[in-house]
């Protein structure tokens, strides 16, 4: 048990923390709540509108994007901490998923996707 007290006290101080600087953050900020600041922007477009209205295929391309840099960080990482322990089995599978990923970006790049 005194092995995860370090971990205990570490949770206590950035609980602490944290709540102290959401707390700072509403005592010293300006608050001027209007229309267009408590509006959704999530999407781009008005949430309440009709389900069925067009929107621009934009929004499907960024969900694309963030998906394979998010998969390629979750699946990277734990690779790269156990690269000494894998044999070229391990290696080769990651090395293919790396090539999809890239293959997927390219995709996104050619339709426009980065281009702001």
């Amino acid at each position: 048990m005194t092995e995860y007290f370090p971990v205990f006290i570490y949770i206590i101080f950035s609980t602490f923390l944290s709540l102290l600087i959401l707390g700072l953050s509403f005592v010293f900020s300006v608050q001027k709540p209007d229309p267009e600041k408590v509006s959704a922007y999530e999407c781009g477009f008005d949430p309440f509108d009709d389900a069925r209205s067009r929107f621009d295929i934009k929004f499907y391309l960024v969900a694309i994007l963030f998906i394979i840099f998010d998969l390629e960080v979750t699946f990277l990482f734990p690779w790269a901490v156990t690269l000494n322990q894998l044999d070229f089995f391990g290696f080769w599978t990651m090395i293919v998923f790396l090539f999809i990923l890239t293959v997927g970006f390219f995709y996104e790049w050619r339709k426009g996707a980065l281009d702001w």
